[in-house]
Protein backbone atom coordinates (compact mmCIF):
# COMPACT_ATOMS: atom_id res chain seq x y z
CA UNK A 1 0.00 0.00 0.00
CA UNK A 2 0.67 3.90 -1.11
CA UNK A 3 1.79 5.95 1.37
CA UNK A 4 -0.21 9.09 1.06
CA UNK A 5 1.94 12.27 -0.10
CA UNK A 6 2.92 14.79 2.43
CA UNK A 7 1.42 17.98 2.34
CA UNK A 8 3.70 20.84 0.29
CA UNK A 9 4.54 23.49 3.11
CA UNK A 10 4.62 26.79 1.61
CA UNK A 11 7.26 29.32 2.29
CA UNK A 12 5.90 31.86 5.12
CA UNK A 13 5.52 35.42 3.76
CA UNK A 14 7.25 38.90 5.32
CA UNK A 15 4.72 41.06 6.51
CA UNK A 16 5.36 44.34 6.80
CA UNK A 17 3.95 46.59 9.90
CA UNK A 18 2.30 49.64 8.10
CA UNK A 19 2.77 52.36 10.80
CA UNK A 20 -0.16 54.86 10.16
CA UNK A 21 0.38 58.49 9.98
CA UNK A 22 -2.34 61.16 9.53
CA UNK A 23 -1.24 63.05 6.17
CA UNK A 24 -2.79 66.39 7.92
CA UNK A 25 -0.26 65.97 10.37
CA UNK A 26 2.95 65.25 8.41
CA UNK A 27 2.00 68.70 6.02
CA UNK A 28 1.31 70.47 9.36
CA UNK A 29 4.88 69.15 10.35
CA UNK A 30 6.25 70.71 6.86
CA UNK A 31 4.20 73.70 6.81
CA UNK A 32 5.42 74.90 10.99
CA UNK A 33 9.34 74.12 9.64
CA UNK A 34 8.67 76.80 6.85
CA UNK A 35 6.82 79.22 8.68
CA UNK A 36 9.67 78.42 11.37
CA UNK A 37 12.50 79.52 8.58
CA UNK A 38 10.10 82.29 6.95
CA UNK A 39 9.76 83.88 10.08
CA UNK A 40 13.49 83.63 11.24
CA UNK A 41 14.34 85.16 7.78
CA UNK A 42 11.62 88.08 7.89
CA UNK A 43 12.79 89.27 11.29
CA UNK A 44 15.46 90.98 10.56
CA UNK A 45 13.53 92.71 7.73
CA UNK A 46 10.77 93.91 10.02
CA UNK A 47 13.18 95.38 12.51
CA UNK A 48 15.03 97.09 10.06
CA UNK A 49 11.33 98.66 8.61
CA UNK A 50 10.58 99.46 12.22
CA UNK A 51 13.66 101.34 12.01
CA UNK A 52 13.71 103.00 9.75
CA UNK A 53 9.94 103.93 10.02
CA UNK A 54 11.24 105.64 13.65
CA UNK A 55 14.29 107.57 11.76
CA UNK A 56 11.82 108.78 9.23
CA UNK A 57 9.45 109.94 12.29
CA UNK A 58 12.18 111.61 13.67
CA UNK A 59 13.87 113.12 10.74
CA UNK A 60 9.78 114.87 9.63
CA UNK A 61 8.69 116.07 13.02
CA UNK A 62 12.35 117.99 13.12
CA UNK A 63 11.54 119.51 9.74
CA UNK A 64 8.32 120.89 10.94
CA UNK A 65 9.87 122.26 13.94
CA UNK A 66 12.49 123.90 11.84
CA UNK A 67 10.04 125.56 9.35
CA UNK A 68 8.36 126.57 12.45
CA UNK A 69 11.26 128.08 14.08
CA UNK A 70 13.23 129.40 11.01
CA UNK A 71 9.88 131.69 10.00
CA UNK A 72 10.00 133.20 13.54
CA UNK A 73 13.80 134.00 12.81
CA UNK A 74 12.95 135.61 9.88
CA UNK A 75 10.58 137.68 11.55
CA UNK A 76 13.67 138.50 14.13
CA UNK A 77 15.56 139.63 11.19
CA UNK A 78 13.36 141.74 9.33
CA UNK A 79 12.68 143.30 12.82
CA UNK A 80 16.02 143.96 13.53
CA UNK A 81 16.73 145.19 10.69
CA UNK A 82 13.75 147.75 10.83
CA UNK A 83 14.92 149.16 14.30
CA UNK A 84 18.12 149.61 12.68
CA UNK A 85 16.34 151.85 10.11
CA UNK A 86 14.36 153.36 13.10
CA UNK A 87 11.40 152.18 11.33
CA UNK A 88 8.52 151.75 14.11
CA UNK A 89 5.32 152.49 11.90
CA UNK A 90 5.03 148.90 10.88
CA UNK A 91 5.86 145.73 12.18
CA UNK A 92 8.09 142.45 10.78
CA UNK A 93 4.97 140.69 8.76
CA UNK A 94 3.60 144.30 7.46
CA UNK A 95 6.87 144.84 6.32
CA UNK A 96 6.96 141.28 4.51
CA UNK A 97 3.86 141.29 3.37
CA UNK A 98 5.38 144.74 1.35
CA UNK A 99 8.47 142.78 0.07
CA UNK A 100 5.76 140.33 -0.98
CA UNK A 101 3.84 142.40 -3.02
CA UNK A 102 6.45 143.95 -4.90
CA UNK A 103 6.38 145.86 -7.89
CA UNK A 104 2.42 143.89 -8.72
CA UNK A 105 -0.79 144.95 -8.38
CA UNK A 106 -2.69 142.18 -6.29
CA UNK A 107 -6.14 141.21 -4.83
CA UNK A 108 -6.12 140.22 -1.49
CA UNK A 109 -6.61 136.50 -1.97
CA UNK A 110 -3.63 136.24 -4.18
CA UNK A 111 -1.81 137.81 -1.38
CA UNK A 112 -2.84 135.32 1.29
CA UNK A 113 -2.12 132.54 -2.32
CA UNK A 114 1.66 133.86 -2.56
CA UNK A 115 2.51 134.96 0.72
CA UNK A 116 0.69 132.17 2.78
CA UNK A 117 -0.95 134.57 5.09
CA UNK A 118 -3.85 133.39 6.80
CA UNK A 119 -7.12 135.21 5.81
CA UNK A 120 -7.88 137.50 8.66
CA UNK A 121 -4.31 138.73 8.93
CA UNK A 122 -3.83 139.58 5.23
CA UNK A 123 -7.18 141.69 5.86
CA UNK A 124 -6.03 143.18 9.50
CA UNK A 125 -2.55 144.08 7.80
CA UNK A 126 -3.37 145.53 4.67
CA UNK A 127 -6.01 147.70 6.81
CA UNK A 128 -3.41 149.33 8.72
CA UNK A 129 -0.50 149.83 5.75
CA UNK A 130 -3.46 151.37 3.78
CA UNK A 131 -4.24 153.20 6.84
CA UNK A 132 -0.25 154.43 7.25
CA UNK A 133 0.19 155.18 3.66
CA UNK A 134 2.19 152.37 2.38
CA UNK A 135 0.04 150.67 0.47
CA UNK A 136 -3.28 151.81 -2.34
CA UNK A 137 -5.67 150.35 -2.65
CA UNK A 138 -8.96 150.17 -5.31
CA UNK A 139 -11.30 148.46 -6.58
CA UNK A 140 -11.18 146.49 -9.96
CA UNK A 141 -12.58 147.33 -12.91
CA UNK A 142 -12.72 144.06 -13.99
CA UNK A 143 -14.17 142.81 -11.06
CA UNK A 144 -16.13 145.21 -8.34
CA UNK A 145 -15.68 143.21 -5.48
CA UNK A 146 -12.16 142.56 -5.88
CA UNK A 147 -9.92 145.01 -4.44
CA UNK A 148 -6.22 145.97 -5.84
CA UNK A 149 -3.48 146.63 -3.83
CA UNK A 150 -0.17 147.99 -4.86
CA UNK A 151 2.42 149.52 -2.78
CA UNK A 152 2.77 153.52 -2.53
CA UNK A 153 6.38 155.08 -2.69
CA UNK A 154 6.24 154.81 1.07
CA UNK A 155 5.48 151.17 1.03
CA UNK A 156 8.63 150.66 -2.03
CA UNK A 157 10.74 151.99 0.36
CA UNK A 158 10.42 149.22 2.62
CA UNK A 159 10.28 147.18 0.19
CA UNK A 160 13.40 148.24 -1.37
CA UNK A 161 15.13 148.04 2.66
CA UNK A 162 14.18 144.39 2.98
CA UNK A 163 15.92 143.74 -1.02
CA UNK A 164 19.33 145.15 0.23
CA UNK A 165 19.26 143.53 3.31
CA UNK A 166 18.85 139.94 1.35
CA UNK A 167 20.91 140.86 -0.97
CA UNK A 168 23.76 141.58 1.91
CA UNK A 169 22.92 138.14 3.28
CA UNK A 170 24.17 136.97 0.20
CA UNK A 171 27.75 138.33 0.23
CA UNK A 172 28.43 135.96 3.59
CA UNK A 173 25.96 133.47 3.00
CA UNK A 174 28.23 131.01 1.99
CA UNK A 175 31.01 132.34 3.62
CA UNK A 176 29.73 132.66 7.12
CA UNK A 177 26.55 130.69 7.15
CA UNK A 178 28.17 127.73 4.91
CA UNK A 179 25.35 127.40 2.64
CA UNK A 180 25.87 127.45 -0.99
CA UNK A 181 23.77 127.32 -4.20
CA UNK A 182 23.52 123.96 -4.68
CA UNK A 183 22.47 123.62 -0.72
CA UNK A 184 19.29 125.85 -1.65
CA UNK A 185 18.47 124.16 -4.34
CA UNK A 186 18.17 121.05 -3.06
CA UNK A 187 16.50 122.54 0.24
CA UNK A 188 14.08 124.07 -2.30
CA UNK A 189 13.19 121.04 -3.87
CA UNK A 190 12.42 119.13 -0.95
CA UNK A 191 10.34 121.85 0.64
CA UNK A 192 8.46 122.70 -2.72
CA UNK A 193 7.57 118.31 -2.39
CA UNK A 194 6.67 118.81 1.18
CA UNK A 195 4.50 121.54 0.36
CA UNK A 196 2.73 119.99 -2.51
CA UNK A 197 2.24 116.79 0.27
CA UNK A 198 0.38 119.30 2.59
CA UNK A 199 -1.96 120.76 -0.43
CA UNK A 200 -2.62 116.76 -1.41
CA UNK A 201 -3.83 116.42 2.37
CA UNK A 202 -6.00 119.01 2.64
CA UNK A 203 -7.42 118.89 -0.99
CA UNK A 204 -8.19 115.17 -1.06
CA UNK A 205 -8.33 114.70 2.49
CA UNK A 206 -6.16 111.93 2.58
Amino acid sequence: MEKPPKPRILPRLKTWRLISVPIKQVGLAKSGDVVDKMTALARPQAAEALEGASVLRKSYLETLNLVERLHRQLLDVIKDELDRRDEREINSVQALLLFNVGDQELTAGELRTRGHYLGSNVSYNLKKLVESGYIHHERSEADRRSVLVRLTPKGEQVRDMLKDLFDRHLGSLEAVGNVGGEDLSGLNVTLKRLERFWIDQVRFRL
